[in-house]
């Protein structure tokens, strides 16, 4: 069980660490190879639009997107026919297979009817049109994510086969600001234990691998902070079983144990699993052998913050308190799914912990929080290592999104040399945290 915080006089955010729905349906939209965005909007909203595509990682020559730059007089009388307009125009501009239609904060006041708009100009355009509305007004962006993949769902065939020993692999975002090398993990694994990945939702994803989707045998979200709903669906409308939804993601030594074991035993492949999980850890067992054993000694005890989302903050907390001995007593959640409220209670019924937790933070939150508590260190993102120093919290590893780091080379925290690549970031943060800067060399005379 644990202790959940309350916040007095928050009834509005101050600095919000989730922006809003748009952005994270962008992020689903931005994910498809050949797709164009068209958002119905004043021309700040492409701004978001652009941030999903960074975060993406899609260069500006493959990024097609249309803002129909609404002014006052729009939002007064409405500009149904500017929409469609545009709509026509980015059709023959981006010859694209696949346009998202989006609706944003300024289309809802209007009341502008987005799908009905796309159902006249359907048939006057090659694209295959998808109207979303994504106002503000409708959730944050881990929101917006379910919305964007929902209004997939039109594109995925009805199968008339099942492929064996496949998945789909749902939501792979995550605060990792390298998560596409955790995507590249999970793959490979599953290539190790003879299961085919069918397709991901969404990360350079065709529109044939969106349809072929319901011919899946299983389906996997990597994210316990959206996909949930749509997986559902898909089990309802296809048949599709949502795996190992239940347990942490494999992030540390046991959580990787645990998944791979999962893994294996959905698809018969038990004596591969164990095969990899004995190599995984006689890895990390060598190389922390040689280098890095005298490291464990000093976290022994030290009292933590996780800041994280639930994706990865979730997992750290059983490799943080059973393999590097730290004693986690605060753990603050950017989100709040009821899934992962449940996977996080099991986690610490199971670990006979009960730290103070919160759901939801935002920026005031996370900071208040970390003022009040009796702890060592943080790991999080930059920003709660800028905060821990404001309140005088002298460690602060700055793992996550959004990072001060210089990133050039994907590295994991899934699996064993996803644990070391972490170790690795703590160990250095460790070490410069407690490097004097007030040294001085005084010149001869």
């Amino acid at each position: 069980m644990y202790d959940e915080l309350v916040f007095e006089h928050c009834e509005y955010s101050k600095d919000p660490v989730l922006g809003c729905a748009l952005e994270g349906i962008a992020g689903v939209a931005a994910g498809i190879k050949n797709v164009s965005i068209v958002i119905h909007s004043p021309q700040g909203c492409a701004a978001t639009v652009a941030s999903a595509f960074d975060a993406c990682e899609v260069d500006f020559s493959r990024r097609k997107i249309g803002c129909t730059h609404l002014f006052e007089s729009d939002v007064i009388m409405g500009a149904s026919e500017k929409l469609k307009n545009l709509i026509k125009e980015a059709d023959s501009a981006f010859n694209t297979r696949v346009m998202f239609v989006v609706g944003t904060c300024a289309a809802d006041i209007i009341g502008e009817d987005i799908e009905g708009i796309c159902a006249d100009v359907q048939s006057q355009v090659n694209a295959r049109l998808i109207p979303v509305s994504a106002g503000g007004f409708r959730g944050n962006a881990i929101e917006g994510v379910d919305v964007g993949l929902e209004a997939l769902l039109p594109l995925i065939k009805t199968p008339n086969h099942r492929i064996p020993k496949s998945v789909n692999i749902i939501a792979p975002q995550n605060s990792n600001p390298t998560w596409w090398a955790d995507l590249k993990w999970v793959t490979g694994i599953l290539q190790s234990l003879g299961v085919m990945t069918q397709m991901v939702f969404t990360h350079n994803t065709s529109l044939c691998e969106i349809r072929n989707a319901g011919s899946a045998a299983a389906n996997i979200i990597l994210n316990h902070d959206t996909g949930y709903a749509f997986a559902r669906k898909m089990q309802e409308l296809y048949g599709i079983p949502l795996i190992l939804a239940d347990i942490p993601l494999p992030i540390g030594l046991n959580n990787t144990a645990r998944w791979l074991r999962a893994l294996g035993a959905c698809f018969g492949a038990e004596e591969r699993a164990e095969g990899l999980i004995k190599k995984g850890e006689q890895e990390v067992i060598n190389i922390l052998r040689r280098r890095a054993l005298m490291i464990i000694p000093r976290y022994h005890n030290c009292k933590i913050a996780i800041s994280a989302d639930s994706t990865v903050g979730i997992g750290l907390i059983r490799m943080l308190f059973e393999e590097l001995e730290m004693v986690p007593e605060l753990l603050l959640f950017r989100s709040g799914a009821p899934e992962a409220r449940k996977i996080l209670e099991k986690e610490l019924d199971s670990l006979g912990i009960s730290p103070r937790v919160a759901f939801w933070v935002d920026g005031y939150q996370v900071k208040q929080a970390l003022k009040d508590a009796d702890i060592d260190c943080v790991i999080g993102s930059a920003w709660e290592k800028y905060m821990a120093e404001e309140v005088g919290i002298k460690l602060a590893f700055d793992v996550l999104t959004p990072t001060n780091r210089d990133v050039y080379l994907d590295r994991a925290y899934f699996g064993y040399q996803g644990m070391l690549n972490m170790l690795e970031i703590i160990a250095n943060d460790w070490e410069r945290a407690f490097r004097s800067k007030e040294i001085t060399k005084e010149q001869p005379e």
